[in-house]
């Protein structure tokens, strides 16, 4: 789960979506450009699987593979918070909530 202000923030996905009337990275919708290499323009953001660097979540002190996030999916969905900033996205006290 991850809020309106931390959704630009995300990283993007170098192949093309096959649905592209709402694809935010087709040249179609203006988010890409003609003859632009992805893998020399988004160094930045490129994940490392090999690196021993993935950040931990702050609740249940598990690896994060996403970067940026301060909490992991499962713990953002129980508390109702948003993964990247932990801002309360939603009530959850009335909630049967499992991740099975």
């Amino acid at each position: 789960m991850v809020c309106e202000k931390c959704q630009n923030r995300l990283g993007t996905v170098i192949t093309p979506d096959p649905w592209k009337a709402g694809a935010k990275n087709t040249v179609e919708s203006g988010g890409g450009r003609v003859n632009d290499n992805k893998f020399l323009s988004l160094k930045k953001n490129r994940v490392n699987p090999y690196s021993k660097s993935y950040s931990k979540c702050r609740i249940c002190k598990s690896s994060i593979h996403q970067q940026g996030a301060f909490y992991c999916q499962a713990c953002s969905f129980k508390k109702g918070i948003c993964a990247m900033c932990g801002k309360k996205m939603m009530e959850t006290r009335q909630y049967k909530q499992t991740t099975v």
